[in-house]
């Protein structure tokens, strides 16, 4: 399934995308099937578990969906997850981009956090202050949805918690970033979280690690690379996690870039007021948005 979230009448809407047009759910469920109050929004059905997956599941098989269908050109898709608990984000986690900047191999994942405020969906714009950071940057990422709750999940059922996929661009102020020593702040502006356009359940994607991933800068391709880099794949980054702190259902976990980000470009190149980014997952779709410098 690839399961988005809309806005209508001011309100996030629960969606399936089928084709080119998206299904209102909850509309649908309430008048094909009935009974089950099934969730209008994201998290609330990932929170309501496997029973309320199953009834998503039963309404799209329910028949003609075309009363309850909209064309995705007229919907305002906004992330699949616009309220996540937590987004959990890995630094140097593609070998090839250890690489460009000359770093060692890290022995265990980087660990850092992107604030649930800098998240945004498909087509809003990336904001920022210049005078606060003049070096944002792009990057492309793979991340994984939570579906139930983790404490201490051994590698080998990993995928047991995986909802599925959605795409990421872990928009980063540089400036920020290497300045504090840390890169929460960097990384957490207001904005700086892209998610979407949807999320595709695990079962439509068999191996996450063979994904093609690519950046493009107003249409420029950028970052070119597949998760096959990536060092510290899926089912470890998720053990390693949950012994640490509890993973909640419709948490977000971002599991790194390639190379090809501006910093480590000669020269430096960084996003401008105007510019176009989009980031793009095979199987999965893309993600743009467009960029806008707003002095506070």
């Amino acid at each position: 399934m690839r399961l988005a979230t809309f806005i209508q009448d001011g309100r996030w809407r629960l969606g399936a995308i089928v084709g080119d047009e998206i299904i209102d759910l909850a509309s649908a469920h309430d008048a094909r099937l009935g009974g089950y109050h099934l969730p209008s929004d994201m998290r609330s059905l990932l929170e309501a578990g496997p029973d309320a997956w199953s009834e998503v599941e039963r309404t799209l098989a329910s028949g003609d969906l075309a009363p309850f269908a909209r064309p995705l050109t007229g919907v305002k898709l906004t992330a699949p997850i616009p309220n996540p608990s937590k987004i959990v984000a890995v630094g140097q986690n593609y070998m090839d981009h250890v690489k460009e900047q000359g770093a060692e191999i890290p022995d265990h994942p980087i660990i850092f956090t992107k604030f649930p405020t800098s998240v945004i969906g498909p087509d809003d714009e990336i904001r920022w202050d210049p005078g606060l950071t003049s070096k944002v940057d792009w990057e492309v990422e793979l991340a994984v949805v939570i579906g139930r709750e983790a404490r201490r999940v051994p590698a080998d059922r990993a995928y047991e918690y995986v909802f599925g996929y959605t795409i990421a661009n872990d928009v980063s102020a540089r400036d920020l970033q290497f300045a504090d020593g840390q890169w929460v702040r960097g990384k957490s502006l207001d904005t700086f979280c892209p998610l979407g356009p949807w999320i595709v359940t695990w079962d439509e994607i068999p191996d996450p690690h063979e994904l093609p991933l690519r950046c493009l800068v107003n249409g420029e391709v950028v970052q070119d690379s597949c998760t096959d880099q990536m060092i510290f794949q899926i089912p470890h980054l998720i053990e390693f996690l949950s012994r640490a702190f509890t993973l909640l259902p419709g948490d977000v976990i971002l599991t790194g870039t390639p190379p090809g980000v501006g910093h480590f470009r000669t020269p430096p190149r960084y996003l401008q007021d105007g510019d176009i980014v989009t980031v793009e997952i095979e199987e999965i779709g893309a993600l743009t948005n467009s960029c806008h410098t707003q002095a506070q």
